[in-house]
C-alpha cells in the first residue's frame, strides 16, 4: 500500500492530497529515510511525520484497504 494512502486510511493525516503534499515537502520519513508518496509501506515500518515543531512516530502494525473510523488506530502503534 502506498504511504499516502496508508496515512489517509489510518487517519494519521485527514486527506490523501495533504499526505501527498507532506511527502513532496520532505516531512515524511520511513525507517529514517525520506520517502515519496509512492513508497510501499510494509508491516513493521516506523513512520515519522513532522507537523511543524512536533514529530509523530508510528509503527505500522497492519495494512488494510478500508477500515472503520473506530478501528483505524489499530493499524499503527504510536512510539
Amino acid at each position: 500500500m502506498r504511504i499516502d494512502k496508508f496515512l489517509k486510511v489510518s487517519r494519521l493525516i485527514k486527506r490523501r492530497t495533504v499526505a501527498n503534499d507532506a511527502c513532496d515537502a520532505g516531512r515524511i520519513s520511513v525507517n529514517g529515510h525520506l520517502v515519496k508518496a509512492s513508497y510501499d509501506v510494509k508491516t513493521g515500518d516506523v513512520i515519522e511525520i513532522a507537523f511543524g515543531t512536533r514529530v509523530v512516530k508510528a509503527k505500522v502494525t497492519s495494512l488494510q484497504e478500508s477500515i472503520r473510523k473506530e478501528e483505524a488506530s489499530d493499524m499503527y502503534q504510536l512510539l
